[in-house]
């Protein structure tokens, strides 16, 4: 395994993403992303279709929202890893979450649709970053004013599905 994939330095990412690298366990981080896919889709795919629609609070996003979010969420960090690994030094703007979750109308899908598009979406990253080389992982861009490497971004993408598979099984399930 390359060092390269390790967790990464304090300063390869904004304070706000300590919080999803951290629930990552230590290890070949593209590995980790290939492998929890499946224990993520095994629990989606036992969610009843009827659920999908269920929120633990009013103000709260869907069980559809979420895993649509996920893979809104891994789509966008997955460019901008491109972009870094690519060398392209254009600052890239950042994404607000909440008008994306209303604009994508997730409840108008089947859990099952969604469940079958984050695997693709999965399916897709771990291509993109088992084609990155070392340096690749450790070259840097900014996003929402925050420099970053390929390499924390593939950190806060697993940990970013953690985070809501956790949320998914304490508030929702």
């Amino acid at each position: 395994m390359s060092a390269n994939l390790d967790r990464p330095a304090a300063d390869e990412f904004a304070p706000y993403y300590a919080g999803y690298i951290s629930r990552v366990p230590d290890g070949d981080i593209v590995a980790t992303i290939e492998g929890q896919i499946g224990d993520t889709l095994a629990l989606l795919r036992a969610i009843p279709e009827p659920r999908g629609d269920h929120r633990y609070a009013p103000d709260k996003w869907s069980i559809k929202d979420i895993i649509g979010h996920v893979s809104d969420t891994e789509r966008v960090m997955a460019y901008r890893a491109l972009r870094f690994a690519r060398a392209d030094q254009t600052p890239l703007s950042g994404f607000d979450q909440d008008p994306w979750v209303q604009a994508a109308r997730f409840g108008t899908r089947s859990v099952a649709s969604l469940a079958t598009e984050l695997e693709h979406v999965r399916a897709s990253t771990v291509d993109l970053l088992r084609s990155f080389d070392d340096a690749d992982f450790l070259r840097r861009g900014t996003a929402n004013g925050v420099s970053l490497t390929p390499r924390a971004l593939a950190w806060i993408i697993a940990g970013h599905e953690r985070h809501h598979v956790a949320l998914l099984r304490e508030r929702y399930l």
